[in-house]
């Protein structure tokens, strides 16, 4: 009995990382800087704390401008940095 290699777009769709995140630059021909941010608790010390991470996404021809709140997706790399796109704009500035 062989397994189906294929697997349902469900269970593709539920390993797809999402993220929500602010346009930061836009200097590159096709590509943003999206910066996320998220919030961790200290293991020991308990108080919350910021980590920002910065991710090159494709702007899929959207017109954007710099504080644009905006929510990313995982896809397949389009270059050596850049393996996310703009699923939708949420609105104007963050």
């Amino acid at each position: 009995m062989k397994k189906d290699l294929k697997q349902s777009s469900h269970a593709n769709e539920l390993k797809t990382k999402t993220f929500t995140g602010i346009v930061v630059s836009l200097k590159m021909k096709g590509t943003a800087v999206v910066k996320v941010e998220r919030k961790i608790t200290h293991p020991m010390y308990k108080k919350v704390l910021k980590r920002n991470s910065r991710f090159k996404v494709d702007t899929n021809s959207l017109e954007l401008s710099l504080d644009d709140k905006v929510k990313i997706i995982e896809t397949k790399p389009f270059s050596k940095g850049k393996y996310f796109k703009i699923e939708r704009k949420l609105n104007g500035s963050a």
